[in-house]
């Protein structure tokens, strides 16, 4: 499986960005995907996560600021990120946990890391 981000890039404070993230590849299901961000000096943190039955969870420093949203058919996922805060500011990372559907192994795959810049 192999992820590809876009979105991203320059915001103001109070603006706003989203991101993208579409896997490709083939025999394998999607069990949940998600998006991570690590800011200079700091741990790789969860952001966001949808689960193949729609559930969702939010860090609490982006809920009801971000909204994580996926199409199962065509393997992508989405964060729209609402009222951005300078602290918003990291590289983001889309996560996809697949399902082999011939052995039926886990996997974790990772996006490249897509700069998000919130900045007056």
């Amino acid at each position: 499986v192999q992820l590809q981000a876009s979105g991203g890039g320059l915001a103001q404070p109070g603006g706003r960005l989203s991101l993208s993230c579409a896997a490709s590849g083939s025999g394998f299901r999607v069990n949940y995907m998600a998006w991570y961000r690590q800011a200079p000096g700091k741990e790789r943190e969860l952001v966001a996560q949808i689960r193949s039955d729609g559930s969702t969870n939010y860090a609490d420093s982006v809920k009801g600021r971000f909204t994580i949203s996926g199409n199962a058919t065509q393997n992508t996922v989405f964060l729209d990120m609402n009222s951005l805060k300078r602290e918003d500011t990291a590289v983001y990372y889309c996560n996809f946990g697949t399902i082999d559907l011939t052995f039926y192994d886990r996997y974790s795959s990772w996006g490249q890391g897509t700069q998000v810049t919130v900045s007056s």
